[in-house]
């Protein structure tokens, strides 16, 4: 295994935490609304200097499945960042990871995945409010916002899967994201501060639009050349591991032990599910 491509990739997640723990810090200025809107607007204008895509014919039937991938990422970073407000980055992460886990195992329908699926459950059980103890009990409202951000991957990688069939992947990204942009900005532009319209906060968002899309985008490309699928999908299955170091580190935010104990289960169960499969993971598009 090519240790640059998987050095690679581990700045592109660490790159994402970074950008997801500052837009954290930025909520009391703009809002998760504001944010999101800020993230895939910039994003998207990025992606367009970058791949052109006007440049390519875009029939009706391309542009519907490229609206639904793209809808579908606007909306799981919208829930993902109003999750924020009511759970650490760390937890947040392992529960949108649920997904795109829910979808690899139920696709394959083989009994070792029923195991890893109940792992995740056991994970997931772990980190509702019920199972917890006050104070460290999460805030019901961040949990479910967060499966619900995981809902919205696993439709994402499954419509992008659709949508990238004939295009060529960095123009379905670009017009992918304008449409993200698109379906989150009437929640940015109703709920946001008016400190979201400063021209001050534009270079704040920028970087958070570079550190969340456009730098792992171009470091997850260019690991893919180097590495197979299969190693991709588990290398990322780390990346809650790096959200909680990252959460800790930046946003001082501590786990109790039943919390650490439950990300480990979605954990292992993504490591498990990419070690066994049959077939390459689909890596983000």
């Amino acid at each position: 295994m090519p240790f640059p491509s998987v050095l690679l990739l581990v700045i592109a997640m660490l790159s994402v935490q970074s950008g997801a723990a500052l837009a954290k810090q930025l909520f009391p200025l703009v809002g998760p609304e504001g944010m999101t809107l800020l993230r895939t607007s910039l994003g998207a204008l990025i992606l367009l200097m970058v791949w052109h895509p006007w440049t390519e014919v875009w029939s009706s039937q391309k542009l519907k499945r490229v609206g639904l991938y793209g809808c579908s990422l606007g909306l799981m970073n919208l829930l993902f960042y109003l999750s924020l407000q009511y759970v650490p980055l760390g937890i947040a992460v392992a529960l949108e990871f649920t997904g795109p886990l829910a979808l690899a195992i139920f696709s394959s329908r083989r009994l070792l995945d029923f195991l890893w699926a109940l792992l995740a459950g056991v994970g997931i059980l772990l980190l509702l409010p019920i199972a917890q103890i006050a104070p460290t009990a999460l805030d019901y409202r961040g949990v479910f916002l967060s499966v619900g951000a995981g809902v919205f991957w696993a439709l994402y990688i499954v419509f992008g899967k659709k949508a990238g069939e004939d295009s060529h992947g960095g123009k379905t990204a670009a017009v992918g994201m304008v449409f993200a942009a698109l379906v989150t900005f009437p929640f940015g532009a109703l709920n946001a501060p008016p400190a979201l319209w400063r021209w001050q906060v534009l270079p704040v968002g920028l970087g958070v639009a570079v550190l969340s899309s456009a730098l792992p985008f171009s470091l997850e490309m260019m690991a893919l050349k180097k590495i197979p699928v299969r190693t991709f999908g588990i290398l990322m299955s780390l990346e809650p591991v790096l959200a909680v170091a990252v959460g800790s580190l930046v946003l001082r935010e501590f786990l109790s032990f039943n919390q650490i104990m439950a990300i480990g289960c979605i954990v292992v169960a993504s490591l498990g599910s990419s070690l066994t499969s049959q077939d390459s993971v689909t890596p983000p598009p």
